[in-house]
């Protein structure tokens, strides 16, 4: 009969691991090592974040609206998108605090997986909440506010400010 190798499990062994590092087991040059590696994967994880973000997050400027626009800020609500109205400017570009300020704007937005989205969007001047459509490219946005199931919208384009 052939004897059967042993297979370390003691975590103290002198394999390079994390029973190595715990006990100190590593020479200086393997710490380095080590510390380069965690250091590298660290930053790549940092820098594939914002990758992962959607491409509707962010700070968007609307188009001009009854005489002033807005900057609006979409991020993550739950499993959808919303935007908020942060700033608020007169046509001229002077900024002001409008009673729209902290309100939503776009509501709900679901993505179709396409830089499309549906959900509501309200309309400020008139009080009142539309079945809402939305599409990004790169920094312009689409919004769109619909009434007859959607068979009318009229629609907004929006420059991304951040």
């Amino acid at each position: 009969m052939h004897a059967q190798p042993q297979i370390a499990t003691d975590p103290t062994s002198d394999l390079i691991g994390i029973g190595a590092v715990a006990q100190g087991k590593l020479s200086l040059r393997e710490r380095d090592q080590m510390m380069r590696i965690l250091k590298t994967a660290a930053a790549l994880v940092a820098l594939a974040t914002p990758a992962l973000a959607d491409p509707a997050e962010g700070i968007w400027q609307t188009e001009v609206d009854d005489g002033a626009f807005a900057h609006v800020t979409i991020a993550p609500c739950g499993a959808a998108y919303c935007g908020t109205i942060t700033r608020t400017f007169q046509n001229g570009g002077t900024e002001y605090n409008s009673e729209n300020k902290g309100k939503q704007i776009v509501i709900g937005m679901v993505a179709a997986g396409d830089g499309s989205y549906a959900g509501q969007v309200w309309r400020p001047s008139n009080n009142k909440t539309y079945v809402g459509k939305m599409s990004v490219s790169g920094n312009a946005l689409t919004l769109k506010g619909c009434v007859a199931g959607g068979l009318i919208c009229a629609a907004q384009g929006w420059a991304r400010v951040q």
